[in-house]
């Protein structure tokens, strides 16, 4: 009789699995789920900008007049982290492009700014500023060093869509 008890254990708890199984699959087939929606969340980064554009002890670069196709993802400003300004977008063909600022221009900080890419020598011209190419494994950038900061556009998208963010920026320092 014990050897028979422990089978009907076994064959009980099968069962129940089994029918937690036809539970979970109904509420899955009932419940409704876009497999195609876009997971990516967008932020509104304007409060941010000015925030950043009072504190920072250089003008604060941010996007004007860009398609409602870039989609802001993540921003930041981090005044002990060497006045640190971050700024994340989508492009349309769904690449990465971020704007980059802080007020420690070092090699080491530059490095960590363009995800380690490296100057190409040369140069390519966003309106009237002469931004410097930097080449990277997976991210390229656009790098200015300006008196006491530096500007990066960086990301996964081509140096065109980094020139248009570039292109774009408008660079203003708060009150």
């Amino acid at each position: 009789m014990a050897g028979m008890k422990g089978k009907q254990t076994v064959w009980d708890m099968v069962r129940s699995l089994a029918v937690i199984g036809v539970v979970v699959a109904g509420i899955y087939m009932f419940i409704p789920h876009d497999d195609k929606a876009d997971p990516t969340r967008t932020v509104d980064y304007r409060v941010e900008v000015l925030t950043a554009r009072r504190a920072a002890p250089y003008p604060v670069a941010a996007p004007v007049g860009l398609p409602e196709q870039w989609r802001a993802t993540s921003v930041s400003f981090e005044r002990k982290n060497a006045n640190a300004w971050h700024l994340g977008f989508l492009d349309p063909q769904q690449q990465y492009v971020a704007v980059e600022q802080s007020s420690d221009a070092s090699k080491k900080n530059l490095e960590k700014l363009t995800q380690k890419a490296a100057p190409t020598g040369q140069t390519q011209q966003v309106g009237d500023r002469a931004w410097e190419r930097w080449d990277g494994e997976k991210y390229d950038a656009l790098v200015r060093q300006d008196q006491g900061h530096v500007t990066v556009v960086t990301g996964t998208g081509s140096f065109e869509q980094l020139g248009t963010m570039a292109a774009a920026l408008e660079f203003k320092q708060g009150h």
